[in-house]
This record gives C-alpha cells, structure tokens and sequence, in this order.
C-alpha cells in the first residue's frame, strides 16, 4: 500500500473532494487526520474511514484562523509524532462583480483560500521528511468566467506558490497542485448562478473519486519525481472556458 503508516492531513475533508481523498488515503493504510470546520460532516469522514477498518481523527477547524491550523498540526503530531502528507482542499467562492464585492468578501477568500495553505505549509514543512504536499487549485487558474474573480485570483496565487516553495525544500518535500474541473460536490451545486439555472454546467463532470486518485498520485511516491507544477484533472473543461 503506497500510504502505510503514513500521516496524511486533509483539509475540507468533511466533503467532497477531500472526503474522496481521506477516504482513499485511509483505503491504502494512510492515518488520516480529517479536517473541517463542519463538525458534523468532518465526523462522517471518520466513521466512513473507522467502519472500514482504517485509522483516521477529527479535528474541526476554521481555516480563517490561524491558532486553529496550529492546533490541528499539533493534534497530528501529538497523535502520530510526523506529517508525511498534506492536502490543502478547503475553499469557498464568491458570485459577484468585483465592483460589488466589499473588502471584507475579497479578504475572506484570499483567507480561506491562499492565506490557509501558506499556514499549513509553514507549520507542517518543518515535520516533514520527504513529505508530499498537494494543494487543490482549479482550472479557473488558467481560463475562467465573470463573477468568480477573487476565487481564480487566489487559485492563481496558489499555483506561483507551488512553484517558488518546490525551490525551497529541495529533498524535504514535494510541493503541486491538482486544477479540478467541475466536479460533483456540493461546491458546484450550491453555486448560486447554476442552482438559479443562469450558469450551465457544460462538458464532463467528475466524481470526487477521480479527484481522489489524482491527488493520491501526486501525494504518493508514484509522483516522486514530479514537483513544483499542477496536475490538470478536468475532464477536458479548459478545452471549452
């Protein structure tokens, strides 16, 4: 198994694309610690995991708040003393023009979404030993629509991120991105915009479990040499935005 006895921490796993990663790291022998600020959802993961003999631990976290990534880190380490793996997946979106958008809606996304993996980054880096880190962009860092700016700003900043930290740790750590298309989850459905049938959902739609293991590649030693750039998992959607 490519994850045994491995420390694999997920973020926004209580759904989703994070759920389908914690559930197939826990399937190939990883220990998972299963984050999210949804409690409820966050616990399903584990009891999904635990009732099919794998190890995993809940940790509810706000990704906004910078003590509560730390203690997340923390429970890892108190639990398992190592961080092999981590998985940046948690993010949220906007559906205005930016001339709409107060101050405070663009600084929540850059929060949640950039702000967060340079944070995990920081406190996981320094327990890891040929660790693999795999953050979850979009194809909205390539090609992308109106109304969605702060989201493919900071799915943008995430994939120059990746790039400048893979010169860094040179040896430590392996650092990608996965750019998902749309996928099934509850992200794309609670967009307000497809929900209110003004945006339609064109071309292939994946399931979170293909997500899954492409992100489980990158994060394995399959990928051992593969550092510093993104994994377009799309289905073919930038061939259509």
């Amino acid at each position: 198994m490519r994850f045994t006895n491995k420390v694999c921490l997920v973020t926004g796993s209580g759904s989703g694309i994070g759920r389908a990663a914690a559930l197939r790291f826990a399937s190939e022998e990883g220990k998972v610690l299963v984050i999210d600020r949804d409690e409820k959802g966050g616990q399903e993961t584990v009891d999904m995991i635990t009732q099919a003999k794998g190890t995993a631990i809940f940790s509810k976290c706000d990704v906004g708040v910078e003590q509560e990534i730390q203690a997340s880190v923390q429970l890892a380490l108190d639990r398992w003393g190592k961080i092999d793996v981590l998985v940046n997946d948690a993010a949220m979106m906007t559906f205005k023009k930016i001339i709409d958008l107060s101050v405070e809606e663009w600084d929540k996304v850059m929060t949640v979404n950039m702000r967060s993996v340079f944070l995990f980054c920081k406190f996981c880096i320094p327990h890891m030993n040929k660790g693999a880190i795999v953050n979850i962009s979009s194809v909205h860092a390539f090609e992308t629509t109106a109304n969605v700016v702060p989201y493919a700003s900071s799915k943008g900043a995430m994939e120059a991120f990746i790039r400048g930290v893979s010169l860094e740790y040179p040896g430590q750590i392996r650092i990608n991105c996965v750019a998902p298309g749309a996928v099934d989850t509850p992200m794309l459905w609670n967009n307000p915009n497809v929900k209110s049938g003004a945006e339609k959902v064109e071309g292939a739609i994946g399931k979170p479990e293909e997500l899954a293991a492409a992100i489980c590649f990158m994060a394995s030693d399959d990928a051992s040499f593969v550092n510093g750039t993104t994994l377009v998992a799309d289905g073919g959607r930038l061939d259509i935005l």
